[in-house]
């Protein structure tokens, strides 16, 4: 079974930064895309940013492009998302997520369903 645990949220100024870790136990980490989703109240699950498995690839969501950065190490079955620049409307529970499928070529989902295992997530929130 795999398991993901987040780390890093918090309360920050807007304009501020944090560094979200998400950390997975699994002997298989290289084979996973990962990636990160934020929700709240009342609304869906919305994806941030992914990255493949080698890590050469990535995908951000147009709201967060030139602020948030994901990275992984695959050493330390790690995934990173380093946000700068945050600002309120960032504020929501972060998730990190993996997924299982091997395609022929990279492709990193966008959809919650395209991903088969989450964190409990971690709360952002950016103050005014």
């Amino acid at each position: 079974q795999v398991q993901l645990v987040e780390s890093g949220g918090g309360l920050v100024q807007a304009g501020g930064s944090l560094s979200l870790s998400c950390a997975v136990s699994t002997r298989t980490f290289s084979a996973y895309t990962l990636g990160w989703f934020r929700q709240t109240p009342g609304k869906e699950r919305e994806f941030v940013s992914g990255i493949s498995r080698g890590g050469d690839s990535t995908y951000y969501t147009d709201s967060v492009k030139g602020r948030f950065t994901i990275s992984r190490d695959n050493a330390k079955n790690t995934v990173y998302l380093q946000m700068n620049s945050l600002k309120p409307e960032d504020t929501a529970v972060y998730y990190c997520a993996a997924d299982s499928t091997i395609r022929a070529t990279i492709r990193i989902g966008t959809s919650y369903y395209e991903y088969d295992f989450w964190g409990q997530g971690t709360q952002v929130t950016v103050s005014s």
